[in-house]
């Protein structure tokens, strides 16, 4: 079976990893600062803070913005149920806004219209959180801009994204936001096992993520309430967690980010290959905005039903059958059955609902040989005819 994606492990990670093993640190240790630090330059962010997966990357942004009961937060139906619930953890209300029908990304015109009704209705969000789908980025210019009129803050989940390019920079460089989340997952571009970033520009939302990652403990004598206690002491100013990365998985990504450049080369010379071998079939190949290059974490794919004669079902299954180990991503998250509890309901979101009905991901992955893509579009070719 040909995987939609998994991770490429050379030599120097596991030597990197080797290293941290035999070091005198495996966690709290230096490699953690090194992978910040690298991370944070080639994005051009001022900072950067590394913790044990997106989710909790996703949570401690929204609490370094204040984000509590009361409050709103806003975020794609087109993405993975972490980027809602980061605001649920923290008490907040979650509403979603619809995408884009060639990018599917969050739609600029979609949210515009939305804060317009709840600026009149006193129910704009406090925090909106755009979601880069596949890899490519969010129209950020725009929705910075609608930042500006209607003052709320901006997450930004990169989590697909990490070595995509948006305008004349890097996503991640926070220019549009107030932070930028990455996600290493296997899956993802480049990995550490598990792990996640946040990137600001903002030294005030850093040190609160540091403090949030571990506790919310502090060891700055300007922070502390008594300061001559001894080198031992610290003191916990806030409820924070311990969503800490381990040295392990720091020495793994930094091995990783200096192929960055690279893994992101091959996956955008798959695509184009796919671009190419897929043209005259019917479905729909991925649209590339003008402002910017894709990451292309993601290679999906909508099957036009009605062109094809088959059902999205019945292409998946007999791709699957051929040894093609295709994915749907992703299920609308407000038809999941906990968001409809909170009173979601289908055709809410019905751009976001379109997609999901003829969405699929073909494998997508580094180490994807030519020649396994050739055998991935004669199965697309054969479950089409």
């Amino acid at each position: 079976m040909i995987p939609y994606g998994r991770q490429s492990i050379d030599d120097d990670d596991v030597r990197a990893v080797e290293e941290v093993l035999r070091s005198d640190w495996l966690t709290q240790g230096p490699a953690i600062d090194r992978f910040e630090q690298a991370l944070a330059e080639y994005c051009g962010a001022a900072y950067a803070v590394a913790v044990c997966n997106a989710t909790a990357a996703l949570h401690i942004a929204c609490l370094a913005l204040g984000v509590g009961e009361g409050d709103i937060v806003w975020t794609s139906p087109n993405t993975f149920v972490a980027s809602a619930n980061c605001a649920r953890y923290c008490g907040a209300t979650i509403g979603f806004v619809d995408i884009d029908p060639r990018t599917y990304n969050m739609s600029v015109s979609s949210l515009e219209d939305q804060l317009r009704h709840a600026r009149a209705v006193n129910a704009l969000p406090k925090v909106v959180i755009p979601v880069h789908f596949a890899g490519q980025s969010c129209d950020m210019q725009a929705i910075h801009a609608l930042s500006q009129e209607y003052g709320f803050r901006i997450i930004e989940d990169a989590s697909h994204a990490v070595g995509a390019d948006y305008l004349d920079g890097k996503v991640g460089d926070c220019r549009y936001s107030d932070m930028t989340v990455f996600s290493f997952h296997p899956v993802k571009i480049l990995t550490t096992a598990e792990g996640g970033m946040v990137l600001t520009n903002r030294p005030e939302l850093c040190d609160a993520l540091r403090r949030l990652r571990s506790h919310g403990i502090t060891r700055d004598p300007a922070a502390m309430e008594k300061k001559d206690e001894g080198p031992w002491y610290y003191e916990q100013i806030e409820l924070g967690y311990n969503y800490r990365m381990t040295d392990l998985q720091a020495a793994l990504g930094l091995s990783q980010l200096r192929r960055l450049p690279e893994f992101v080369a091959r996956r955008r010379a798959l695509a184009r290959r796919y671009d190419a071998m897929l043209a005259g079939l019917p479905l729909r190949t991925p649209y590339q905005a003008p402002d910017g290059v894709s990451a292309f974490h993601l290679y999906p794919v909508w099957i036009d039903e009605e062109k094809a004669g088959r059902s999205r079902r019945a292409v998946f299954d007999d791709l699957r059958a051929r040894g093609i180990g295709v994915n749907v991503l992703y299920i609308p998250v407000p038809l999941q059955p906990d968001y409809r509890k909170l009173g979601f309901a289908e055709g809410q979101f019905p751009e976001a609902e379109r997609y999901y009905r003829g969405a699929i991901s073909l494998p997508l992955y580094f180490s994807l040989s030519d020649e396994q893509q050739d055998q991935v579009v004669a199965a697309v070719k054969g479950a089409l005819s």
